[in-house]
């Protein structure tokens, strides 16, 4: 533990541009995972829906589209996307977008990873939507129905407020694992916050002073941590927003579905 705490341990941090470095690099991984989150949720919500349809193919395929891309190893798409997306196309990309965007997303490398994690967390997504909009009771879908409301006035006005409400805690657990996970865009050469750690680690030859390795990566670490905490301690506060909407819930396991929460009302 001495070890850990020593202060000349931490000297590579304040030396140089090293911090800086590093910091630059996490600002691309939240770049990264802010534009999936909201593509993410925008087609997780899309295919929550299909997924519900009464049309039986298109329930069958949107179930289909979501099982492949959620059963699939994430690392697996991002090496696929980086890998079979056309040179065209990564050059269009480049061509696009616009000097003032951020640095990372100047690279076509980076289509392949957000496409990854826009399919996978869409798809994680999707089942998470679709358990909160399932557990509303019949009865809410039935009185609007009663009312004269349409399928997709049911849907908008009354059936998806409730239900997205309900699924928060679900939904920020898997946006936190979405910000994680953006530390694997790595092994396809785009420069965040694990590749300039490693540099930052691998370059005790030319250092001033010595860069444990260890330490590097448990301050990569305590970022991530900070971030993470923030947004689980935004879901608390959403959670107990929606319980004094509702005058009192109480949170139950939805089975067979990951990591997935639902608020019955008490």
């Amino acid at each position: 533990m001495s070890y850990l705490f020593d202060p000349e341990n931490w000297e590579w941090l304040f030396t140089g541009n090293n911090a800086r470095f590093i910091l630059e690099g996490f600002l691309i991984n939240l770049e990264i995972a802010f534009v999936s989150m909201i593509f993410a949720l925008l087609l997780g919500l899309v295919l929550s829906l299909l997924r519900l349809s009464r049309i039986g193919p298109v329930s069958f395929l949107a179930g289909a589209w979501i099982d492949v891309f959620r059963n699939l190893p994430l690392i697996f798409l991002i090496l696929y996307f980086a890998l079979g997306i056309p040179g065209a196309w990564k050059d269009a990309w480049e061509d696009a977008m616009p000097s003032w965007a951020p640095a990372a997303f100047q690279s076509g490398l980076v289509l392949g990873a957000l496409l990854a994690l826009v399919l996978y967390n869409s798809a994680v997504l999707a089942e998470i939507m679709r358990a909160g909009i399932l557990s509303l009771p019949r009865g809410q879908g039935e009185a609007a129905s009663a009312l004269g409301m349409t399928y997709t006035q049911r849907m908008r006005f009354v059936i998806l407020p409730q239900g997205l409400r309900r699924m928060v805690p679900a939904t920020v657990s898997q946006l936190i694992t979405l910000n994680k996970d953006t530390t694997l865009v790595s092994i396809i050469a785009i420069t965040e916050v694990m590749r300039r750690g490693r540099i930052v680690a691998s370059s005790n030859f030319f250092a001033v002073v010595e860069t444990p390795v260890l330490h590097v990566f448990i301050f990569i670490g305590l970022l991530f941590v900070i971030v993470n905490y923030a947004l689980s301690r935004l879901s608390r506060r959403l959670e107990l927003r929606e319980r004094r909407i509702t005058g009192g819930t109480k949170l139950k396991r939805v089975a067979g579905l990951e990591d997935q929460v639902a608020a019955d009302p008490v």
